[in-house]
């Protein structure tokens, strides 16, 4: 069984930053590629940021240049760091697994972006 629990979310203004985490449960986090997506109000949820269990990451164009994605295998725990933070990068943020075929999701946290 495999549990995932994010932290890290807030009220931030344009320009500001934040940092997600996401602490996993369960055996052999370090094998498994992570995700972050994100779903605003409205809207589907989308594909934010991936790393693979050696450490290649790959991010969507629209935030290329301000997220970070790592992970720190021996505490089971990935990060996003978010920075220039824009209006548009609010919505609830959720770490996604993908292990053996089966999907893990987190409860998801919230960013909100304000002026």
């Amino acid at each position: 069984q495999v549990q995932l629990v994010e932290s890290g979310g807030g009220l931030v203004q344009p320009g500001g930053s934040l940092r997600l985490s996401c602490a996993a449960s369960g055996s052999m986090f370090s094998r498994h590629a992570m995700n972050w997506y994100r779903q605003a109000p409205g809207k589907q949820r989308d594909l934010v940021a991936s790393i693979t269990s050696g450490g290649s990451t790959n991010y969507a164009d629209s935030v290329k240049g301000r997220f970070t994605i790592s992970r720190d295998n021996a505490k089971n725990t990935m990060y996003l760091q978010m920075n220039s933070l824009k209006p548009e990068d609010t919505a609830v943020y959720y770490c996604h697994v993908n292990r053996y075929g089966l999907q893990y999701w987190g409860q998801g946290t919230q960013v909100t972006v304000f002026s």
